[in-house]
C-alpha cells in the first residue's frame, strides 16, 4: 500500500518551489500570492493530481478524521449489522466513519466513491459491490484500503472474507444428512461472488452424497424478501417436489417461509427451511430459522480496527472467519 500516501500541501510546495504557507493561501484565497507563484502552485496541484480536503481546509490541523464506507444497500439487516460493527470499532478513536451507498448499481458505486473522495477522508472501507478490480486497485492507491465480502486480486490481504462455500456445503450437507433428497436453492445475484460461492457449495455437497444436480430445483433471487416468496412461486409452478429448501440468504428465506405459508405447506413437517447469514431476527421467525451463521458484527469491527492499523503503519491482522450452522426448529428429518 505504499500508493496509499495522500498529497499534501507540503508535496505541492516542494513541487512548486514555495514555502506550505504560500501554498495554503492559494488553497484557501486568504491573502494576495503574487501571480507567478500562484502559477507555479495552481501547476503542480495539476501535476500531482491533488484533490483538496474541503473538510480539512477550514481546520487548523492538517489530517482528516473521515472514514469513508462504501456500502450496497444501507437498509438492509445484513449490511446495516456489517456498519453498526465498523462504527463500533472507529469508538475510542479520533475518526468517523461516513457512509455512502451504491445500492448495487455500478453507476451509483462510481457517484458514492466519488462523493466519498471529495472529502479526502483518512481511509476507505467498501464492502462488496459491482465495481471492476481495476478501480479498487486505484483506489488503494489513493487510499488505505480495507474491503468487506470481496477478494480482489493483488489486495487479497486487505479483504475480509468468510467461507461462503463451506457454508454453504454445510448447510446442504445437514439437509442430506436429515434424510432430504430432493433439495431446492434459491440464489442470490448472479453477479455477486458470495452467489457463486454458496451454489457452488450446495452443488458439492448434493455431488458428495451421489445426489444429482436438478435445475427446475434453482431459481434466482435478489437476495431481498420479495424474490424468496417469487421463488417459491416458481418452484411450485414448475411441479418438481421438494423436501428442503436452501436460500442463499436469510431475507429470502423469510419471503420463502410466507409463500409456503400462503400454500399451506408446513415448515419443517412438509419442507424444511435453511437461510444464510443468522440476521438478529431469525431466532424470531416462526418456526426459528436454522441458518448459516456469518459473524457480520464482527467482519465490520474488524475491518475498522484494520483501518486504524493501516492509517498508523501498524501490521493489520484480519482475522480467519469461518461460518456455523445454527440448528433451530425450521429443519426437521424428510418424511418417508
Amino acid at each position: 500500500m505504499t500508493g496509499s500516501k495522500r498529497i499534501t500541501i507540503h508535496d505541492i510546495a516542494r513541487k512548486a518551489g514555495v514555502s506550505p504557507s504560500t501554498v495554503s493561501r492559494v488553497l484557501n484565497s486568504t491573502t494576495p500570492v503574487a501571480e507567478a507563484k500562484r502559477q507555479a502552485v495552481t501547476t503542480a496541484i495539476q501535476q500531482l493530481d491533488y484533490r483538496p480536503n474541503l473538510i480539512a481546509q477550514g481546520l487548523a490541523r492538517g489530517t482528516s478524521t473521515i472514514i469513508g464506507v462504501l456500502t450496497q444497500d444501507i437498509g438492509s439487516p445484513f449490511y446495516g449489522e456489517l456498519l453498526r460493527g465498523i462504527e463500533y470499532g472507529f469508538r475510542g478513536s479520533r475518526y468517523h466513519p461516513i457512509f455512502a451507498d451504491g445500492n448495487w448499481q455500478q453507476a451509483e458505486e462510481y457517484n458514492a466513491l466519488n462523493i466519498l473522495r471529495s472529502r479526502q477522508p483518512e481511509a476507505l472501507i467498501i464492502l462488496g459491490g459491482l465495481m471492476p478490480d481495476a478501480e479498487m486497485l486505484a483506489a488503494a492507491q489513493e487510499f488505505p484500503l480495507i474491503i468487506i465480502g470481496r477478494s480482489v486480486p493483488s489486495l487479497e490481504e486487505y479483504c475480509v472474507l468468510v467461507d461462503n462455500f463451506q457454508g454453504a456445503y454445510r448447510a446442504t450437507q445437514y439437509l442430506i444428512e436429515m434424510g432430504h433428497q430432493r433439495i431446492a436453492h434459491i440464489t442470490g445475484i448472479r453477479s455477486h461472488q458470495d452467489t457463486l460461492d454458496r451454489q457452488a457449495g450446495y452443488e458439492q455437497a448434493l455431488r458428495d452424497a451421489n445426489l444429482p444436480i436438478n435445475p427446475d430445483l434453482i431459481v434466482e433471487g435478489t437476495f431481498q424478501e420479495q424474490s424468496g416468496l417469487l421463488a417459491v412461486e416458481t418452484l411450485l409452478m414448475r411441479a418438481n417436489p421438494f423436501t428442503a429448501l436452501f436460500a442463499a440468504n436469510d431475507q429470502m428465506a423469510y419471503g420463502a417461509r410466507l409463500a409456503l405459508y400462503r400454500r399451506g405447506i408446513r415448515v419443517p413437517e412438509d419442507v424444511s427451511l435453511i437461510g444464510f447469514d443468522d440476521l438478529p431476527s431469525s431466532a424470531y421467525t416462526t418456526p426459528p430459522l436454522t441458518t448459516v451463521r456469518q459473524p457480520t458484527f464482527e467482519m465490520g469491527m474488524s475491518a475498522a480496527k484494520a483501518t486504524l492499523n493501516l492509517i498508523d503503519q501498524r501490521p493489520w491482522p484480519l482475522p480467519q472467519l469461518t461460518p456455523d450452522l445454527v440448528i433451530r426448529e425450521s429443519t426437521g428429518f424428510a418424511r418417508r
